[in-house]
């Protein structure tokens, strides 16, 4: 394998991580105006995220840092032709941030203000990043100079665009409420179930619409093959809910957002952009990457401290593996 190409499976890998472990992250924040019910359960809520929710938002760090570094002309064009939705997705996230830290500290009459910060948050970025997505991999309107030649309100009517904001939303919705069942336990945990099957339903949908439209494009035997994975994970899960079986459903859940964004990206392979301009215009793994220098150096970099990365946080998870319920939260101050 080329270093190009062993560069561009190592960035897909990222996203899926980022989207695997943020995906129930957001859908745990969206959850928190949806099952919580009262303080106690909100913070029961909370508290499920409460030691990963940062550690899961160092991949997109990682992502959009080793985009910059071995495909620049690929960040160049991504982050300046969607800047106005990535620049959000940066402002929702740092309310979001925020309002995780602050909340704890404000008192009763404020709370609510950052509750809703949390909620909304969590609500924008799966939105925006399905939209990105969506419109990325079926194709931007780029031009012979590698730049942007389409205007911003372009992606608000983009229906790829649009069918993407709502298939992650809500398989992220659906991932947050498989992962809530497994951590909780109580009322939380049954309202989390009920809300799961239609979530995995309603996803599988989606999702098979919009990997659809993206393979019908561009996609191979490969990338077909691997889009059925993620509609039989969600069918899978639901069914699996029903019966009870939270470790096994969040398996599936997962297993269900990786293999939708890894068909997405074994789709428009070795184009990292399509063009619908002219598709000589894409970008592709060729044109938009670094040196051959540039990506050795890179490459002994990353086989020395990812797997450190990969041992740390999953160690943090096996700390924090044990359900948590309302009896585990102590009276507020």
């Amino acid at each position: 394998m080329s270093l190009v190409n062993f560069w561009y499976l190592l960035i897909a890998v990222l996203w899926i991580g980022y989207f695997f472990l943020e995906g129930f992250d957001f859908g745990v924040g969206i959850l928190t105006q949806v099952l919580a019910r009262d303080e106690t359960n909100r913070r029961v809520l909370i508290n499920t995220i409460g030691p990963v929710w940062d550690g899961n938002e160092v991949w997109v760090i990682t992502a959009i840092g080793a985009t910059f570094a071995a495909f620049p002309n690929w960040y160049a064009t991504l982050l300046s032709g969607f800047y106005v939705p990535l620049l959000l997705v940066l402002l929702a996230l740092i309310v979001r941030n925020v309002a995780f830290e602050y909340r704890g500290k404000s008192d009763a009459r404020h709370r609510g203000w950052w509750d809703l910060c949390i909620f909304v948050g969590s609500l924008l970025p799966p939105l925006l990043w399905g939209l990105v997505f969506g419109c990325m991999f079926s194709g931007t309107k780029i031009g012979d100079d590698m730049n942007f030649h389409g205007r911003m309100s372009d992606f608000l009517t983009t229906l790829d665009g649009i069918i993407g904001a709502l298939a992650f939303l809500a398989l992220f919705l659906t991932h947050g409420a498989v992962y809530t069942a497994l951590k909780t336990r109580g009322p939380i945990r049954d309202g989390a179930r009920r809300l799961a099957v239609p979530g995995a339903l309603v996803s599988l949908v989606l999702v098979g619409v919009l990997l659809g439209r993206v393979n019908n494009r561009w996609g191979g035997p490969l990338s077909w093959t691997v889009a059925v994975v993620p509609l039989v994970a969600l069918l899978a899960c639901a069914v699996v809910v029903r019966i009870g079986r939270d470790g096994w459903a969040f398996v599936l859940s997962g297993a269900a957002v990786a293999t939708m964004v890894a068909s997405m990206f074994i789709a428009v392979f070795p184009i990292v952009m399509p063009s619908s301009l002219n598709p000589d215009w894409s970008l592709t793994v060729h044109s938009a990457a670094s040196s051959h220098y540039t990506l050795t150096v890179m490459s002994v970099v990353a086989c020395v401290f990812t797997p450190l990365v990969l041992l740390y946080q999953g160690w943090t998870y096996w700390v924090f593996r044990k359900r948590i319920g309302v009896r585990n939260i102590p009276a507020a101050h």
